[in-house]
């Protein structure tokens, strides 16, 4: 595989999406607890929290237009930087305020991988296989996360170690992930190009309003779940930093098996009758999830809510390439970055001001509500109908 340019490009992407699964989702598995225990902060403050950590996503347009002259590669390199920077600078906090630049140091990193990662790995294939491939490094992701997940659970359960060697060991692991990606070849439809493609510095069209709201309205339904899915079961069912690792064990499991054949159906029956589908089961688990009245069952939803998260971007981003010019893509999937997170910023405080008045249900039968307005927008998906008049034109002309 390494003799082509393509097989490189694929191996490197590997190794950097399982060591950034392996970061972000270590993180992940002990946060809550290390914010909880050691920070001590309270449920309405991880709202608060999570909506500090999305404000870099909700500028990650005007960093990519910063940016734009900048390779993919590169700037995903620098981007795993900032997450090592920002998971080591953890052991610095110890209250609300001192965690806060770590958060968002950290958060620029994620976010800027969240949507490089898509860009580049539609560069490995054609379009008809963009889903079997995004699928294929969520599987990768997954696997990283499993691992970090893995290592984590053994730590805890034999107090190898605190919390504090442990975000500095993922933050050097971060940096692995930077070294393996900064040297992905440019490519073109899975073909070495001989020129790096430039993307726009600003991209904002009628032609991709559908990819906006879905953005959008799967920010505000993630995120409600984001800030408290793992509260929920740390202070309503008071599972151990042990306990939490098993569930994302759980979860990342089911994610590694699934997300490719996930990938592969949206490229056999279209983006339109997969995502249905996806934002039905989002219904359920999440009102599940709000309903469950033990620990056995709100695990459950939580797994299957959790598996279910990257299927949405991967739908989108597959409709998105099959309507958007090569050049508008990057672009465009920061404009959606920033629709998702100028949701996913002002949901989770909101959430966290009403839940100082009522359940810990509320926020997630909020979130079934916006997978709902989800299916009304899928509905209207047509790519075919849909293409940009850039994009009608390309294809006219590679026709001809």
């Amino acid at each position: 595989m390494w003799r082509t340019p393509g097989g490189r490009g694929y191996i490197m992407l590997a190794v950097m999406s399982a060591a950034f699964g392996l970061a972000y989702f270590g993180n992940q598995a002990i946060f809550t607890n290390y914010f909880q225990g050691v920070l001590h902060l309270q449920g309405p403050m991880f709202g608060y929290i999570t909506a500090i950590r999305e404000v870099p996503g909700f500028f990650l347009v005007f960093l990519t237009a910063l940016f734009y002259r900048v390779s993919q590669q590169r700037l995903t390199a620098f981007a795993l930087v900032a997450l090592g920077v920002g998971l080591g600078g953890f052991v610095l906090a110890y209250d609300f305020w001192t965690v806060i630049p770590w958060v968002l140091i950290s958060s620029v990193g994620v976010h800027i991988v969240l949507q490089t990662q898509y860009s580049l790995g539609m560069t490995l294939t054609e379009e008809s296989q963009s889903g079997a491939v995004l699928g294929k490094m969520a599987a990768i992701l997954q696997g990283g996360a499993l691992a970090g997940t893995a290592i984590i659970l053994f730590v805890f359960l034999l107090n190898l170690s605190s919390f504090h060697p442990v975000f500095l060991v993922l933050g050097g692991i971060s940096l692995v992930g930077a070294v393996a990606i900064v040297g992905f070849p440019h490519l073109q439809r899975g073909r070495l190009s001989g020129a790096t493609l430039v993307p726009r510095r600003l991209v904002f069209r009628r032609d991709y309003r559908y990819y906006y709201l879905l953005s959008a309205l799967d920010g505000a339904r993630q995120q409600l779940f984001f800030s408290f899915g793992l509260w929920v079961l740390v202070n309503h069912f008071r599972l151990s930093v042990a306990s939490i690792c098993i569930v994302l064990l759980a979860a990342a499991i089911v994610g590694m098996v699934s997300s490719s054949w996930a990938g592969r159906m949206i490229d056999r029956y279209g983006e339109r009758r997969i995502l249905y589908l996806i934002n039905v089961a989002y219904i359920v688990a999440l009102g599940g999830y709000a309903l469950a009245n033990n620990v056995i069952l709100a695990c459950f939803f939580f797994v299957v809510s959790n598996f279910l998260m990257p299927l949405s971007p991967i739908g989108a981003t597959t409709y998105l390439r099959k309507i958007a010019v090569p050049e508008d893509i990057a672009p465009t999937l920061a404009m959606g970055a920033t629709f998702l997170h100028a949701t996913a910023i002002v949901v989770p405080v909101m959430a966290g001001i009403v839940l100082n008045f009522v359940g810990y249900q509320v926020p997630f039968f909020i979130a079934c509500g916006f997978a709902g307005l989800g299916i009304v927008v899928i509905l209207r998906l047509d790519p075919s109908a849909q293409r940009s008049a850039a994009r009608v034109a390309m294809d006219a002309s590679r026709h001809a």
